[in-house]
């Protein structure tokens, strides 16, 4: 195979086209003939005194066009630019769906989106079984007397949570089976890891807010159990 050299637009250059374009790049003297069968005929010398720039600017398109026309039919490819690394994607937002240990470490709450809104159940607790019974923990702290055979695993204790224009989760409600009472609630992200759940009563102004810990992704979920 002939000798070849790359040029900076990324076109494989036979080693005699290379040459013809150095030369009309040093002198502005050759100018390359060519007609629509056969781009590489003799040279001939150009007058340095009549039309120098209108030549060497004719040469030089004549030469590119010649060595496009050569690699085509040697069958070479246009040599691929050099590209970089790709750029690493960006980090995911902090999302409030997730497990959530709750403040006391004693529950955890899986946080999902139900239609608009967030909702949350427990699905993890670190003593499930009631000492007293030795059965499952159930509501039985609930208000309303029909609701106090339902299991606390898998118990729905927050819900019609909705987004604010601040990025906020708030206007829902937050059930505690552990005192059998409900509240308003709104939920703050601190960090990916860090959520800081506030319940009231109508107004922030008398409130308690708490700090819940994402949990592992892997936890071992009573409700599956």
């Amino acid at each position: 195979m002939a000798a070849t050299y790359g040029n900076r637009a990324g076109v494989i250059v036979p080693a005699g086209t290379f040459y013809a374009i150095t030369a009309v790049l040093r002198s502005g003297h050759v100018n390359l003939m060519q007609n629509s069968e056969n781009p590489m005929h003799s040279a001939r010398a150009v007058s340095p005194s009549t039309g120098r720039a209108t030549a060497v600017s004719r040469s030089l398109a004549r030469a590119v066009a010649t060595t496009a026309w050569l690699s085509a039919a040697a069958g070479l490819a246009p040599v691929a630019a050099q590209k970089g690394p790709a750029p690493a994607p960006a980090p995911a937002a902090p999302t409030f769906v997730g497990i959530w240990y709750d403040d006391t470490g004693e529950g955890a709450v899986e946080i999902l989106p139900c239609g608009e809104h967030l909702c949350g159940r427990i699905v993890w607790l670190k003593n499930p079984v009631d000492s007293k019974t030795g059965r499952p923990h159930i509501d039985d702290l609930n208000p309303q007397a029909a609701r106090r055979n339902r299991p606390i695993c898998g118990l729905q204790i927050i819900g019609d949570l909705k987004l604010q224009t601040s990025g906020n989760w708030d206007a829902g409600w937050i059930y505690d089976p552990k005192v059998g009472k409900s509240y308003d609630v709104e939920l703050k992200l601190r960090s990916a890891d860090r959520l800081t759940v506030t319940g009231y009563l109508g107004t922030k102004f008398l409130s308690e807010s708490y700090t819940w810990t994402r949990a592992p992704a892997n936890l071992k979920r009573c409700d599956a159990v």
